[in-house]
């Protein structure tokens, strides 16, 4: 595949990769402010929404420090990486093209690469505690870039701006092993959380006349752990010149097809270039093929900062609670858990939603049936008949309000139990979704049942913030 970005069409001309400093495109806003480079990417997907060979969008390349100020993710600042690519996302899938790939490379450096200052290369691990949900899912792939004189904490620097972290190719094939898969292949591996998504290491290489025996050792594990991994990748570059622009002999050695000025070429398909032997056991490597079995999914809601509504049916109906944040499953899932602070939500897939029919917003106890107090003294915000949680909304800590919608069944009749969470974690036990308010309490209602109301209090001395949830059997 051919990957394109609107990364250096407004700014300045990217370094290449692996290369990448302080060149003037350290964040996507540098130079331009987030909207700009989201409505950059709403016309390029608009203008190739109908070519069937652009498959996907890699949001941004490598996003990293300038000069005075670190990308984050996840503080709800003008540097929030996790927030900017949220925002492009739904609105490329909202506004240009619903089937595309949204790919989301992880942050490629943070801090003063100078021993003593912090420093490092984050690259996915933040996608642990805040991930994507998108408002078409099924969209969204990770991305990491790996090289090996580069490290968790190494800039890839020699001279100014190296310290004395390990590279990648400075380590053993289990510690290397160790370091990708805690950096990124969790990602993937981890199934049944809502981080839960594809990998691609979309860069990775080395050069044909390295001869190092460290960097080649580190070429020859990664590829092995790549194919191990049935991991999808891209080769960094595939195609380049074999002499300069003046024709004398140089180029880019790392291209693994390789041209001088007659058009010869030279790279991988020759016996004498070293890379054959991995990239070739790379490529033939035995993979997963055909259907892959549907499982359920898991999807992390976030009030942090602003609405989180991943619901195009209910984007379509108009704001449901305004002044409050809100946040909203997606469409096909049901809200199944919750943080006491904090204001995150969990979602899981579900058929339950009716096909028709809109939703219900409850602000009281309006549906409370007469003998039905199932959390005395709170004040208890509970689905009408026939309805589940989709969502809910907060005003600073306090409860707003609940979503709820019709189901597309009869529900059971069943009182179901009322799941405290005030005071510590209450979830099943080997719950999926993983810790979707790391640092909170959480509850969260069993696989087999579905949340029909949400309680709080505003009594001195509590927080006026989730407290219990109504859970109810599926039918």
């Amino acid at each position: 595949p051919t990957r394109a970005s609107p990364s250096s069409s407004t700014t300045t001309p990217e370094p290449p990769a692996g290369a990448a400093g302080l060149d003037g495109n350290e964040r996507w806003n540098s130079g331009r402010s987030t909207a700009q480079w989201a409505d950059d990417w709403v016309s390029i997907a608009r203008r190739y929404r109908d070519n069937p060979r652009v498959v996907g969008a890699d949001l941004y390349n490598e996003v990293r420090r300038d000069t005075w100020d670190d990308p984050n993710w996840g503080l709800g600042d003008g540097h929030d990486w996790q927030a900017a690519s949220q925002e492009a996302a739904d609105r490329i899938l909202t506004e240009a093209n619903p089937d595309l790939l949204i790919v989301v490379e992880g942050i490629n450096w943070t801090g003063i690469p100078l021993d003593g200052f912090p420093h490092e290369r984050p690259t996915l691990t933040p996608v642990r505690t805040l991930s994507h949900t998108l408002a078409v899912s099924g969209r969204l792939v990770y991305s990491a870039h790996f090289y090996g004189y580069t490290g968790p904490r190494h800039s890839g620097a020699t001279g100014l701006g190296e310290t004395h972290d390990p590279r990648y190719q400075d380590m053993t094939r289990a510690q290397l092993e160790q370091t990708l898969y805690d950096q990124a292949f969790f990602v993937s591996a981890e199934t049944g959380t809502h981080y839960t998504a594809p990998v691609w290491i979309s860069e990775f290489g080395i050069g044909a006349d390295e001869t190092g025996a460290a960097p080649r050792a580190w070429f020859q594990n990664l590829t092995a752990y790549l194919a191990g991994s049935d991991a999808d990748f891209a080769y960094w570059p595939l195609v380049g010149w074999s002499t300069t622009a003046q024709g004398a002999p140089g180029g880019d050695s790392w291209a693994l097809l390789r041209y001088d000025s007659t058009g010869r070429r030279t790279g991988v398909l020759d016996p004498a270039d070293w890379r054959t032997a991995p990239l070739t056991a790379l490529t033939t490597a035995p993979g997963r093929t055909g259907p892959v079995s549907a499982t359920p999914a898991w999807y992390q809601l976030s009030t942090d900062h602003r609405d989180h509504n991943a619901s195009l049916r209910t984007r379509a109906a108009g704001d449901w609670d305004g002044g409050a944040r809100k946040a909203v499953c997606p469409d096909g899932a049901r809200l199944t858990g919750l943080g006491h602070t904090g204001g995150r939500g969990l979602c899981t897939t579900s058929d339950l939603r009716a096909p028709a029919g809109g939703h219900t917003v409850v602000r009281d106890e309006a549906y409370v049936p007469p003998g039905g107090d199932w959390a005395t003294g709170y004040t208890k915000l509970q689905c009408p008949a026939g309805q589940f949680l989709i969502g809910y909304s907060l005003r600073g800590e306090r409860v707003s309000a609940a979503l709820c919608a019709p189901a597309r069944t009869a529900l059971p009749a069943s009182a179901g139990r009322t799941l405290w969470f005030d005071r510590g974690d209450n979830r099943p036990v080997g719950a999926g979704g993983g810790d979707f308010a790391r640092g909170h309490y959480k509850g969260q209602c069993a696989p087999t049942e579905y949340a029909a109301g949400i309680a709080f209090t505003t009594r001195a001395a509590s927080r006026p913030s989730p407290a219990a949830l109504l859970c109810r059997p599926l039918p």
